[in-house]
């Protein structure tokens, strides 16, 4: 699924509405999503407050129960004054917006799961800085997200909701935006995979060009999505370790499953990562052998030249004594020495290319 699906909306209306809210759903169990904007949202919430699911037998009842997920534009001044008025979220995520860390992680605060998550800009041009943050609070009866340039995994999970998609809980919500957010990692590993597998062909072709820059530019994307998606799955199971006890066994189960999906794609990239390093070396050690044949054959050009011009410079000193200045076959005399001299040159700086 990309970013530019048919059922994206249009892109003037990508920022929010007057409260920064981009996109408001209200999910009950089967029944198709119902749109929500900030007013009908927050008066959604002031009807539901936070309470735990029951509980039997020490486990939370696998029971739909109805829940909101609510996706703020921070570039929008209202939006974040919003959250703090209506949604009640606990201070973790207010902090990880304020300190504005960039780092993954997924976090226990009590009941509520507080997350930084990392993911490709809605326009996506596998470039290293098209990459932006992605703020998380799941709480059994809302999930909040947040960002400050539109994400593709987030509209991707948007345009599916709209389509009829209804996760049955807030946790499963979560997992279907990992497994979204894999879903685009599995597409950007294979665009890059397309253009290093067009850049080898052309290097065995002997076709260089401009390609050394572009190998540097993907290989700093990787790094950059490595450096900032690597930590992802070790939070995630250091969650999984003690989650809230709202949390049902399956979403924990489907959560762990969604985990090592991306760690997969994790590992594919780090692979692409030594592919280009290779790719890389061989493209360096090509242009050091051209600059080689180069030097040498400027070389080979300076030693022909050396018999001429020292004979040129004796012949031409305006001395007495020049030998063969009264001989009317002194200027062949002349060519030939320097013919046979240039030969002799020519063969002792040709004689080592033999062995090589």
């Amino acid at each position: 699924m990309t970013a530019h699906s048919a059922g994206a909306q249009p892109h003037h209306n990508y920022g929010g509405d007057g409260a920064g809210l981009v996109c408001g759903y209200l999910m009950q169990g089967s029944v198709p999503a119902t749109p929500l904007d900030s007013t009908e949202a927050a008066r959604w919430l002031q009807a539901h407050p936070q309470a735990t699911p029951t509980v039997q037998g020490g486990t939370p009842r696998a029971v739909a129960a109805p829940f909101v997920w609510l996706h703020f534009n921070l570039a929008h001044a209202q939006a974040l004054r919003w959250i703090q008025r209506h949604a009640q979220l606990p201070d973790a995520f207010f902090e990880a917006l304020k300190e504005g860390s960039h780092s993954t992680r997924i976090e226990r605060d009590d009941d509520a799961l507080v997350g930084v998550l990392n993911d490709a800009h809605f326009d996506f041009a596998f470039e290293p800085f098209d990459i932006a943050t992605l703020w998380i609070c799941v709480l059994p009866h809302v999930v909040i997200t947040a960002r400050a340039h539109p994400l593709r995994s987030v509209d991707a999970l948007r345009t599916a909701v709209r389509q009829g998609y209804t996760p049955r809980s807030s946790v499963a919500l979560l997992e279907q935006l990992m497994r979204t957010q894999a879903a685009g990692l599995v597409d950007i590993v294979r665009g890059v995979t397309q253009r290093i597998d067009g850049i080898e062909d052309e290097l065995l072709a002997g076709r260089l060009n401009h390609k050394r820059a572009r190998l540097g530019v993907l290989r700093r994307l990787l790094v950059r999505l490595q450096r900032l998606l690597a930590p992802e799955p070790a939070a995630l199971f250091r969650l999984l370790q003690h989650p809230p006890a709202w949390m049902g066994a399956d979403d924990v189960q489907e959560l762990r499953d969604s985990t090592e999906e991306f760690s997969v794609v994790l590992r594919d990239m780090q692979g692409l990562q030594e592919r280009i390093k290779l790719l890389q070396e061989e493209l360096a050690a090509s242009v050091q052998e051209a600059n080689s044949r180069s030097l040498f054959v400027l070389t080979v050009v300076t030693v022909l030249a050396l018999p001429i011009n020292i004979l040129a410079g004796l012949l031409g000193m305006n001395v007495g004594g020049i030998p063969l200045a009264d001989s009317e076959h002194g200027f062949w005399v002349i060519v030939g020495i320097l013919v046979v001299f240039t030969a002799v040159a020519g063969w002792l700086a040709l004689r080592g290319t033999r062995d090589m």
